[in-house]
């Protein structure tokens, strides 16, 4: 099955981190707390944990990001973790992994497993889609 939305960004908290051992490469290392807003046929709220090595100045750099999302994905209703990551010279997206995160899906999205995508369209549109399979039985009520 497969699922499209678009998404906001509600909020980006930066939060300091000091790895240990500190190594200082040529690209900073941050970490940020985001808040995204879900429409169309995923539709909810996610909490994201986001960690990237970017320059500001030429917009390279590369992210990992840990999503939990609570809402619908194709009418159904329940909670799961995905992640992903991508990384860009600065006009381009490479490399992109995406992924749910196996047995964190509940109620009516408990038993969901796939993989996904995310796209930024000319006019700044941030979209979402979601290529899913769902356990048709055995969903707990969870």
């Amino acid at each position: 099955m497969r699922a499209d939305g678009t998404f906001t960004v509600k909020s980006f908290v930066p939060t300091s981190v000091t790895p240990e051992p500190e190594i200082e490469t040529a690209l900073p290392v941050g970490i940020a707390w985001m808040e995204k807003a879900f429409a169309g046929e995923i539709e909810g709220r996610a909490a994201t944990l986001f960690t990237a090595a970017f320059d500001q100045a030429s917009g390279a750099g590369t992210y990992v990001a840990m999503e939990s999302f609570e809402g619908s994905v194709g009418g159904r209703r329940g909670a799961f973790n995905f992640v992903h990551s991508a990384s860009t010279s600065g006009s381009d997206r490479t490399g992109e992994y995406f992924t749910i995160v196996a047995a964190s899906g509940t109620g009516e999205l408990a038993g969901i497993t796939g993989t996904g995508g995310l796209g930024v369209d000319d006019d700044g549109t941030h979209r979402i889609w979601f290529e899913y399979d769902l356990l048709e039985s055995g969903e707990n009520g969870a």
